[in-house]
């Protein structure tokens, strides 16, 4: 009978990124609660001395696929490594963090393993009848519970949704998997980082945004100053990517990123539904708009009314004197 986890490490240039945390915290607990070991995949190039950190997350004991045919992601090696672990851990649960990479991964295990599958989870309650997992739907406005009901289940997590308890210091047992990568015509290059994004915006902790309020790309240096000095990345609505203002990295929402930051500055954003979507669980929403009407109010702890490129000069000028 399977038991247990298997958490899939998300790597990237030879290193683990952080949004493996975030799945950790997830799979360490669900691990408790279906009981069982907690166990981990590490795909990568050059990966293998990585694995002994995953002891930090609450890991018992890594698979390690390592080589240049794990250099970058793609669906069908990766999967060939999920199944590898899979044999050789038997697990009840497979948890992933649901990033880019993540969203296309989680439904390739599921349907090989016919297994269930809880997308984009945010919370789940385990139960004496079983797990009930939490996910938000249509745009973030409705919260749907589910249950996996399959001998094994595939759960994708969002990042920043969970944390990693503190306290785990135990090493890991390190065991490397003979996997030999799939002839099916996909292939992973390479992953490059958008130009001057310091992390993924899906894992950064402090995020500045802005919308067709800004006027046009000409105008971007204002966020761009708040943004330097707040150490955040930057953001954007979908109105500002289709227009063609900033780059499809940015975009922010229901057909762009899902982020929760600690702080997220939304200038010139008016707040359509699909965009809340992907920022509504941030934890500080800070709104600057005209209109004392628009949308992003509702969701905002602070909400400033007043032209955007008017109050960020004066915003980044105050954040300057206060780091000074």
């Amino acid at each position: 009978m399977p038991k247990g986890v298997l958490i899939i490490a998300e790597t990237r240039d030879s290193d683990v990124r952080g949004v493996t945390a975030d799945a950790a915290g997830a799979g360490r607990r669900l691990a408790d609660a279906v009981g069982g070991p907690c166990c981990a995949l590490l795909a990568g190039n050059g990966i293998a001395g990585e694995a002994e950190g995953l002891g930090a997350y609450g890991v018992e004991r890594v698979y390690v696929a390592d080589g240049e045919g794990f250099a970058a992601y793609a669906g069908a090696t990766w999967l060939a490594a999920v199944q590898a672990a899979v044999t050789a851990c038997d697990p009840a649960l497979i948890v992933l963090a649901a990033t880019s990479s993540g969203k296309d991964l989680a439904p390739r295990i599921a349907a090989a393993l016919g297994a269930g599958l809880a997308a984009a989870v945010t919370d789940f309650d385990a139960r004496e009848d079983g797990i009930v997992y939490t996910r938000p739907v249509y745009a973030g406005k409705i919260y749907q519970q589910l249950r996996l009901t399959t001998p094994i289940g595939v759960v994708s997590v969002r990042p920043k949704a969970f944390e990693v308890e503190a306290g785990h210091t135990s090493t890991p047992e390190v065991e490397n998997l003979d996997i030999q990568v799939p002839e099916v015509g996909e292939t992973g290059s390479a992953v490059e980082a958008a130009a001057g994004a310091r992390v993924d915006l899906t894992e950064a902790d402090r995020i500045v945004s802005g919308g067709r309020g800004m006027g046009g790309p000409e105008n971007w240096p204002h966020l761009e100053a708040v943004a330097e000095a707040l150490e955040a990345e930057l953001g954007a609505s979908r109105a500002v990517v289709d227009a063609g203002w900033r780059p499809h990295s940015e975009q922010v929402g229901q057909t762009g990123k899902t982020v929760t930051p600690q702080l997220y500055v939304a200038a010139g954003i008016s707040g359509a539904m699909q965009h809340l979507a992907g920022m509504s669980r941030s934890k500080v929403i800070v709104a600057i708009n005209r209109d004392p009407e628009a949308p992003i109010f509702g969701v905002a702890d602070y909400g400033i009314v007043g032209n955007a490129l008017e109050v960020l000069p004066r915003l980044a000028e105050e954040l300057k004197d206060t780091a000074e």
